[in-house]
């Protein structure tokens, strides 16, 4: 199981980011979400999950009006004419882990979705707030698109703003202009022995038509400016707090040595020859309360992480040997 609302919206205030939460029935299109949200003076978004044909996956991220050639924008990224399509349902869970519905740029927090790439409609800039799902589709939050930046920059991910309606010319002389923002690496997904259909993931049923959001504010003291993002990008790459580890969790020796190398960085960086003359006898107790300080969130999105991947090996594990088990099966059957 991946990051929560709760846990992502958490995550918005630690960072001081204002924004307003709106909460409304479950929805799946970008149409029925302009029905709760449509009037509230922000910018709505949709968003596109797609893959390419060695299996890299890319977010795409734009206001609802710009229109997005999947031909002309595998052309841009250097991937031939025919070179994108919409990402199978069952990626949503193993990558984005997120249900139908609700893929944003926020979708990234998640270890499983390191590879994936995203790329955002510069027209966003433009707009004085823009709305996103905040990984549930039962819910809206509107924040600027600095604050996005601000977000996406806490995760160690660096905002990439395009023309997505742009159409320009690729040939031997004209290298595809988006080529440098495809993934480098591909994404395996376990195989399957059938797909769940669509009338079980989230039916339409299940959206009213006649209910209005419920609009909670949620206010920080600092708004968000050039300033602050350029601050917490200095914070992301000072601090061991904050951001997402690149590296996969699934091996214990490897995760006991992550804390240990965290634990000992800040350590080292704590005891200074300013620290021991400021702090004397009292530099163990200050040392000890700062590593606990800084580092109980760290432990805890480790902690996490490990889970998560533990749970999705498991699982594939098990999808791998149930289908071997209903091949001996069916093979046994047919001898009978």
């Amino acid at each position: 199981m991946g990051y929560t609302k709760e846990q992502l919206l958490a995550h918005l205030q630690e960072l001081r980011i204002d924004f307003i939460k709106y909460d409304h029935p479950v929805v799946l299109t970008v149409e029925a979400q302009a029905k709760y949200v449509g009037n509230v003076g922000s910018a709505l978004s949709k968003n596109l999950f797609l893959k390419d044909k060695k299996h890299r996956y890319y977010i795409i991220s734009a206001l609802p009006e710009t229109k997005v050639d999947l031909k002309v924008l595998s052309q841009r990224l250097g991937l031939g004419k025919g070179g994108l399509r919409m990402a199978p349902e069952e990626a949503l869970g193993e990558i984005l882990q997120v249900p139908l519905g609700c893929v944003t740029p926020f979708s990234l927090v998640n270890e499983s979705a390191r590879n994936v790439s995203l790329l955002l409609d510069q027209g966003f800039k433009s707009q004085e707030s823009c709305i996103f799902h905040p990984l549930a589709n039962d819910t809206s939050i509107s924040l600027q698109a600095i604050d996005l930046d601000a977000y996406l920059i806490s995760i160690g991910r660096e905002p990439i703003y395009v023309d997505l309606e742009a159409t320009p010319k690729v040939g031997k002389d004209q290298p595809p202009d988006l080529a440098a923002f495809a993934p480098s690496e591909s994404i395996a997904l376990p195989d399957y022995a059938e797909k769940i259909p669509p009338s079980e993931s989230l039916p339409k049923s299940h959206v009213p038509t006649n209910s209005k959001p419920k609009e909670v504010k949620v206010a920080k003291p600092a708004k968000a400016t050039t300033a602050k993002v350029a601050k917490v990008e200095k914070e992301k790459e000072k601090s061991l707090v904050g951001s997402v580890p690149l590296a996969p969790f699934s091996d214990v020796d490897q995760f006991a040595e992550e804390i240990l190398n965290k634990t000992s960085a800040l350590l080292l960086s704590e005891i200074t020859e300013d620290s021991i003359k400021q702090h004397g006898e009292e530099l163990g107790s200050m040392v000890s309360n700062t590593i606990r300080k800084r580092l109980s969130n760290e432990l805890k999105n480790l902690a996490v992480m490990f889970k998560n991947t533990s749970y999705t090996e498991g699982f594939s594990a098990g999808i791998h040997y149930q289908q071997k088990q209903d091949s001996h099966l069916w093979g046994n059957t047919l001898d009978l």
